[in-house]
């Protein structure tokens, strides 16, 4: 039986963050109802392309099919009073409410916290933001891109002197959502003893702050300002990407006996016994002259053979794969990073797995993403509305 199978999610969350963070919760097995605005949806069914076309003529963007399996959904429109009652209806009944509406938003609709704590006060309630519900920056909306550039990210990503870059994905956003996910199973340990729910406050701002992990303990304890090594680790040294005779290979050395060894695999055992690389803080500190001595003989192989010699001599090191590569990888095949999942509309529809893998079975949800409003009627049946008040309530434009 999937771990949280007893477990109800109420998700009012939408772009990707709050939806990672749900759609970890349905791998394990809970029952999400994901709330979307009527007629537009949450925002991602639209950021494309690509897309993938549906029998019905709809196109759905890949980005919303990244984070929403597992969940069912309804378009209902809480901005009217009819809507917020059968929001709060479903509360009274979660276990678990994720939101990342900004501070104060769902207040107006008797959607907060305080409101819904009374209604069900075992309910654990998780906000997300971009900046927390308190602070000068509490009402500043955020979005991932700039969430890595103000908390610190992009100023340690990209080259050498070159200009800041972001990451290639949202991580700020997946991270937040890690975090959330993690914040909610404790809080519902915590109500095993204590009966009570909990409010969790996570901010995206917060949250990227806090997994600056090694370069912000660096800044603090060496009260210098990190700055861009392109693929070069700031501890460690030789611990970067190196070209090879016919492309890229990721190096890195984790020790001073690592380094030893592929002093010998690239015929430069000199390099160990010479006193500027004697040790690892050596190394960082003739990072350059290192990087110098190192680089020509790296392009003398191939990177497949340079792997073959290197794994001989058990020296961690991996080429760099694009996407096609990535998942043509034996690795990626056994493990099935990559499956398909049965779709009414789409057809088999292209996921990435969960990587947590439970008695060596796979983590996943049983349902594909979801249409627009698709359990719509489903859910407010179990609420125990009547087809006629359905029907009265989409006629009246609050649900769709």
């Amino acid at each position: 039986m999937p771990a949280l199978s007893d477990l109800r999610v109420l998700d009012l969350s939408r772009i990707l963050a709050g939806p990672w963070c749900t759609q970890l919760l349905a791998d394990f097995g809970a029952a999400v109802v994901k709330v979307e605005k009527p007629g537009s949806g949450d925002d991602t069914r639209r950021w494309g392309p690509p897309f993938l076309h549906a029998a019905n003529g709809e196109d759905v963007a890949a980005y919303f099919l990244a984070c929403n399996r597992g969940k069912r959904s309804i378009a209902l429109d809480f901005t009217r009073a009819e809507g917020a009652d059968l929001v709060r209806a479903l509360a009274a009944r979660a276990d678990v409410l994720v939101e990342n509406f900004r501070p104060g938003t769902l207040d107006r609709y008797g959607l907060d916290h305080a409101t819904l704590h009374a209604l069900n006060p075992r309910l654990v309630y998780c906000s997300i933001s971009g900046f927390g519900q308190d602070g000068p920056n509490a009402q500043r909306a955020g979005y991932d891109a700039m969430i890595q550039a103000e908390a610190g990210l992009m100023s340690l990503t990209g080259e050498a002197g070159g200009a800041p870059v972001k990451v290639g994905v949202a991580v700020s956003d997946l991270m937040c959502g890690m975090y959330a996910a993690s914040a909610i199973l404790a809080a519902l340990q915590a109500r095993h003893t204590s009966g009570q729910g909990a409010y969790l406050d996570i901010p995206l701002f917060d949250t990227q702050v806090a997994w600056l992990a090694n370069q912000g303990l660096n800044y603090l304890v060496g009260a210098e300002v990190p700055q861009r090594l392109g693929s070069a680790h700031p501890n460690i040294a030789p611990y970067q990407v190196f070209a090879t005779a016919d492309g890229h290979l990721m190096l890195a050395v984790g020790n001073d006996a690592q380094f030893r060894r592929f002093c010998d695999a690239a015929g430069c055992p000199a390099l160990a016994a010479d006193a500027r690389f004697r040790d690892n803080a050596a190394r960082v500190a003739q990072r350059e002259a290192l990087v110098v001595a190192v680089a020509p003989r790296l392009r003398l192989r191939s990177t497949r053979e340079w792997m073959d010699a290197l794994a001989a001599v058990d020296v961690p090191c991996g080429p760099v794969n694009d996407l096609a590569q990535v998942f043509d990888h034996p690795q990626t095949r056994a493990h099935a990073l990559a499956f398909r999942m049965p779709h009414p509309e789409l057809g088999p529809l292209p996921q990435l797995a969960n990587p947590v893998r439970r008695n060596g079975e796979a983590v996943r949800a049983a349902l594909p993403p979801p249409r627009l409003g698709e359990h719509t009627e489903a859910v407010l049946a179990e609420l125990g509305l009547e087809a006629l008040r359905i029907a009265a309530l989409r006629a009246a434009g609050v649900i769709a």
